[in-house]
């Protein structure tokens, strides 16, 4: 029962709740209908971060720590955040126990204290080969947090050129039946064959569970298309599917951000209601990692902090329209007081204070107001956030500013940025129809003088 957990768990998490500022509330339960995903009876998607590799000596066991899970909550938004247990090769789970697991139960302590959904993966491609390390395993983390909504099961990360039904499958019922003994009601989620990208296998041969979705897995510079039919048929089949990791670069964790096909991705998760975890929380120099190497291990980052991938990710992750609704937790109010701010010399941070823009004519369905993130000598961080208040969708929007005192935009993100003055954006997939009181933001890097631009476009209030 659910209001037992929640008296429990109170209890356990008081001093992590206030070292962290967050008061504690519990989360909604997770469950499955079909092929969707319920949080609290009702059909919602989340969007968050996955953090990498947790095992000793791969360079990222700096980032498994409370801070950062607090600064991706209030600056990112992120409302779901996923711990990669490295089961096996150097430093792993299977080699050093301890440190892997305090790694990981700092972070899902953090998750539960900021009201957040958090993933606990078993982050190996051979999980079948070390059956009985997952049942010792998942049965510690099942005792420990079985107690909480905020937890989901992943039990294999991504097997590879398996069978479902021969390979996969049994393992996951021997696992599953163990966490079960524990834990009836948690969400468990299976990774899928072939780098967890056929789904649609698992929907024809599903697990007898009722609280069981699959995992879907993408790197949108390599996955396409056909990825996302797998997907469909799982779907269609009545699965229902969780994309527990996605990169907007190349599957091998490099290249460039890919921001047309990550388009084509957003677009059909928020019309699946697919929740989502980006990898990853780290600063290895690849493409996948969020900020660059070197950047603080617990947030305040600023824009210039992270990288292509980042910038373009926190965009998507900050304005995914959904927020984790309890006892006692706010709806996402955009109130930004915690964004990023520039910390290098030369410049002070706008703590995200909103101003109004400079009047704009008529009167249009959205509100505009600007959003000053950080200064520094020769340039700025902003943003223009945008508020739907008609009553009805507004589809094929563009807003025109211009900045008085002559700055010029070097770099923006979440909308189509045109021009060199006036500036025109325009809505990209997932923002293309602005739904009654939705909110997003277009952000910018600009250089030269500072100032609210003035906005040009009669559809801005």
């Amino acid at each position: 029962m659910k209001v037992a957990k929640t008296m429990t768990i109170k209890a356990l998490t008081l001093a992590m709740t206030m070292a962290c500022g967050s008061a504690f509330a519990a989360v909604p339960a997770l469950t499955t209908s079909g092929s969707q995903i319920l949080s609290g009876g009702e059909v919602k998607s989340f969007s968050g971060n996955s953090f990498f590799w947790s095992n000793t000596g791969w360079g990222q066991e700096k980032m498994y720590n409370a801070e950062i899970v607090k600064w991706l909550k209030d600056d990112w938004k992120s409302s779901i955040v996923r711990v990669a247990l490295g089961v096996d090769n150097g430093g792993s789970y299977l080699n050093d126990p301890d440190s892997n697991i305090q790694r990981i139960e700092t972070v899902i302590d953090a998750a539960i204290a900021n009201d957040m959904y958090v993933i606990i993966d078993f982050h190996t491609h051979h999980a079948e080969d070390h059956q009985q390390a997952a049942i010792e395993f998942f049965k510690k983390m099942a005792k420990k947090y079985g107690n909480t909504n905020n937890v989901i099961y992943e039990i294999y990360n991504e097997p590879l050129q398996v069978s479902w039904s021969n390979v996969i499958k049994p393992y996951a019922e021997a696992v599953i039946k163990e966490i079960r003994a524990i834990d009836a009601d948690n969400l468990i989620v299976v990774g899928t064959p072939n780098w967890s990208q056929k789904v649609d296998d698992a929907s024809r041969d599903p697990i007898d569970d009722p609280n069981v979705a699959y995992s879907l897995h993408f790197y949108a510079g390599t996955h396409h298309q056909n990825i996302r039919n797998n997907a469909v048929t799982a779907l269609n089949n009545g699965v229902p599917v969780m994309v527990t990791e996605w990169g907007a670069v190349n599957a091998d964790g490099n290249g460039s951000v890919a921001q047309q096909s990550v388009d084509e991705w957003v677009d059909f998760m928020k019309t699946n209601h697919l929740t989502n975890v980006n990898w990853a929380v780290s600063d290895k120099n690849e493409g996948a990692s969020i900020i660059k190497p070197g950047v603080s291990p617990t947030g305040n980052w600023s824009n210039s902090d992270l990288t292509d991938s980042g910038r373009y990710v926190r965009g998507i992750v900050r304005n995914w329209g959904t927020s984790v609704d309890g006892d006692g937790i706010p709806p996402d109010t955009h109130d930004d007081d915690a964004d990023s701010g520039d910390t290098g010399t030369g410049g002070d941070t706008g703590n995200g204070q909103t101003e109004p823009t400079e009047p704009s004519q008529g009167n249009g369905e959205f509100s505009c107001n600007y959003k000053q993130y950080a200064t520094w000598n020769g340039g700025f961080q902003g943003a223009i956030e945008v508020t739907n208040q008609s009553d009805h969708p507004v589809s094929g929007w563009d807003i025109q500013w211009t900045f008085s005192s002559g700055a010029k935009v070097v770099d923006s993100w979440s909308a189509n940025v045109s021009g060199n003055g006036p500036y025109t954006a325009t809505g990209i997939s997932w923002n293309q129809t602005v739904q009654p009181n939705q909110t997003f933001e277009i952000g910018f890097v600009a250089e030269g003088g500072v100032g609210a631009p003035t906005i040009l476009s009669d559809i801005c209030r």
